[in-house]
């Protein structure tokens, strides 16, 4: 059991904890929220015992094994299943014991306490936990020291969850991995044996791997023992009861004030007075509720170009002539909302960058439109960003002709606060600094937005609004991201890069789920699901290969029905000529002219409207034989 009493704690004389108490029972999986900046990592460390609180105190089982990621697992010569096997220190000691112990009855407490640990499946476990977070049978045999810090960050995840400590500590550990390791992290976290706390931005993590809410607000602990979306309605519900409660209160203290100061003076009525005022210094007033708005994201509407944005032809792209994707067909219109998936590694953002136009095919035809302007986001960026400069500076390099007034209005409606755009980024947050590269990603008023990674440092509330911002923006959306929650929310298209192809993926983000757990061995059923995934997967290649049909046949309906539109606001301003009386006192040559004109539009109208019936007939046609097929 965890037991939180009391704790007091400040930083720089800002309080973030202050009389914050709360009671965890054992085997409980708990997710830690609050807003980025309220103390969350700092409770970890009090936790922990590597700070002390001011006041109060931390309880845990006597002899509890504490654990969690602090730092990245070390770029040793040691393999990747050797390390994560040498997590469990007792497991270690004993074998090493085994190794040299000569006296039967301590060999045969060792072999009994080996047996008790289940120790020797542990090279099983271990190789489970490697594979589920993106490691195949090569990689785990190859040394830490070959993998770069991201990738030991995930060894080390797995290093503490093989070793299964009696209360697990995870700081927003989706950071480092990708959609695939997230989705099996989940499910491993959701049958995890002990005690557990994990701070998150992950609303999908936080629905399905916990069963209870840490709130951190205001200094308080809160505890709610249910998912995130249950708790959010919760909350909300408890706030607007205290802000219900807080006007009917100051209502009742309004009349009761509006008496004492009418009556207090008058002698037969002083008494009353009196007595209300004692009931008004009784009444213990109602907190108001406060609590911050997050920004919202705002991108600029772009004009409507005519489709495709983007076409490729059986290309191919890589690094150095070496391709990394090949037999890349497809194409890419304004309305389309695409996202990614595939494991890290696979080619997602080398796909990114060759819409972007950042990498050349190197063979088959890539055609991008005339006018197309990209907005492009990574979180590599974030690295690039000139420390000493601020944030109006970087917007100044790229709109010199903008006053500065105008640009600190564009920070701010990206969501930067006025006292932090003439601060140097390096004392940004991660949040601040990935808001000013969203604003300078968009500030072209982009028709293509390529979003890779773009949620790290943003919290749950931040992640809504993005996924509120795109879901108005006028352009096209190319996501790669962790958290299936806004992959859910945002892409209506999923494309699978994979073994160096990409294809449509039929099926949506549960059938997604089902599939990398069944590949990565976390899906308890899936086992028995394997076979049958296959022939879904087999089915899905099929129809996306019939898919292919589909986009030049909506891509004729739409430029049918925007032919139409044209010619229906030609013949609306020409019929607006003819209906002004001036034009009849003019030279009559004009009102031949002008119903000349009016009867080739109606002509053109006839026809276009043909071809639209006839594209849009094709399109249903194509639509039907795919649905049953």
């Amino acid at each position: 059991m965890l037991i939180l009493r009391d704790l007091h704690y400040a930083i720089e004389g800002r309080p973030l904890l202050s009389g914050a108490s709360v009671t965890i029972p054992d085997g409980h999986r708990v997710g830690v929220v609050g807003r980025n900046g309220t103390g969350k990592t700092t409770l970890f460390r009090l936790i922990r015992g590597e700070m002390s609180p001011e006041r109060g105190e931390v309880e845990t089982a006597r002899g509890a094994r504490i654990g969690g990621v602090a730092q990245e697992a070390p770029a040793t010569n040691d393999s990747l299943l050797d390390t994560v096997l040498a997590a469990d220190l007792e497991r270690a000691a004993l074998l090493t014991e085994a190794e040299t112990a000569e006296d039967p009855n301590r060999i045969a407490e060792l072999q009994t306490r080996l047996a008790d640990i289940d120790a020797h499946s542990a090279e099983a476990r271990a190789a489970s936990i490697l594979s589920g977070l993106g490691f195949d049978a090569p990689a785990q045999n190859r040394a830490c020291a070959e993998f770069s810090g991201g990738w030991r960050m995930r060894v080390a995840l797995a290093a503490v969850l093989f070793s299964q400590p009696d209360l697990l500590l995870l700081d927003e550990p989706t950071n480092y991995l990708d959609l695939e390791g997230t989705v099996w992290l989940e499910s491993f976290l959701a049958r995890y044996p002990r005690t557990c706390l994990v701070i998150s931005h992950d609303r999908g993590l936080l629905n399905t791997a916990v069963g209870g809410i840490l709130h951190l607000q205001d200094t308080k602990l809160t505890y709610y023992a249910v998912p995130y979306d249950q708790f959010d309605a919760q909350r909300r519900a408890k706030l607007m009861q205290q802000a219900a409660m807080k006007k009917k209160q100051d209502a009742a203290r309004a009349h009761i004030q509006s008496f004492v100061d009418r009556f207090r003076y008058k002698a037969s009525k002083a008494k009353q007075a009196q007595a209300r005022l004692k009931m008004l210094e009784r009444m213990e007033p109602i907190a108001a509720v406060v609590e911050r708005s997050v920004a919202p994201f705002t991108f600029p509407e772009p004009e409507e170009l005519s489709p495709p944005l983007v076409r490729a032809e059986d290309a191919a792209v890589g690094y150095d002539g070496t391709p990394i994707l090949n037999g890349l067909s497809f194409r890419i219109d304004q309305d389309d909302r695409i996202a990614l998936l595939g494991a890290n590694g696979q080619g997602k953002s080398t796909l990114s960058k060759l819409i972007a136009g950042r990498l050349e095919a190197l063979g088959g035809d890539v055609q991008a439109h005339g006018k197309l302007r990209i907005g492009y986001f990574a979180q590599h960026q974030l690295d690039e960003l000139v420390e000493g400069e601020t944030p109006l500076q970087h917007l100044t390099r790229h709109r010199p002709e903008e006053l500065p007034t105008k640009l600190r209005s564009r920070l701010v409606a990206a969501g930067l606060p006025p006292e932090v755009v003439d601060n140097p980024v390096e004392k940004l947050s991660g949040g601040q600094k990935a808001r000013l590269l969203f604003a300078l990603a968009t500030l072209e008023a982009p028709h293509l937005v390529i979003l890779d990674e773009p949620t790290n440092h943003l919290d749950i509330e931040s992640r809504d609004a993005l996924s509120q911002a795109l879901a108005g923006y006028g352009g096209a959306v190319i996501l790669v991201s962790h958290d299936p929650h806004l992959v859910e929310s945002v892409a209506d298209r999923l494309w699978l890069v994979a073994d160096g192809q990409v294809a449509p993926f039929e099926g949506d983000m549960a059938d997604y789920r089902r599939l990398l757990l069944s590949q990565r061995g976390g899906g308890g059923r899936a086992s028995e699901k394997a076979a049958v995934d296959s022939v879904k997967r087999a089915a899905r290649r099929s129809a996306a290969e019939a898919r292919k049909d589909l986009a030049p046949l909506r891509a004729e309906a739409t430029a049918c029905e925007k032919r139409v539109e044209k010619l229906e606001e030609m013949r609306a301003l020409i019929e607006e000529r003819l209906a002004d009386p001036t034009l009849y006192e003019q030279d009559p040559a004009k009102i031949e002219t002008a119903n000349k004109k009016l009867g080739e539009i109606l002509n053109g109208l006839s026809r276009a409207e043909a071809l639209w019936e006839a594209a849009l007939e094709k399109l249903e046609a194509a639509e039907q034989e795919l649905a049953g097929s």
